[in-house]
């Protein structure tokens, strides 16, 4: 069985990229009031390590993940296989 597949999304924090559904930037403020409610509710995991958020990660449970980290430079990580660079 191989090992499975994870996502830098910063600050040595990883998500395994079969249960990725979507990356979407935080910027509009419908993303920030859903992400204002899933503080809330508990239902949100925060990979930010204390900096601005910059990009929201849906997965296919119920998890949702901040990064600090833009959706561009995590879907490029996608793209290219490259999981183990940090940029803070």
């Amino acid at each position: 069985m191989p090992a499975p597949t994870v996502l830098n999304v910063g600050f040595y924090n990883y998500v395994l990229t079969d249960k990725i559904v979507a990356l979407v930037s935080s910027e509009s403020a419908p993303m920030r009031r859903l992400v204002q409610n899933l503080r809330k509710e508990g239902n949100l995991i925060d990979a930010t390590q204390g900096r601005r958020t910059k990009s929201i990660i849906f997965t296919n449970g119920d998890a949702v993940i901040l990064s600090a980290i833009s959706q561009e430079t995590l879907a490029k990580r996608l793209n290219t296989g490259e999981i183990g660079a940090e940029e803070d």
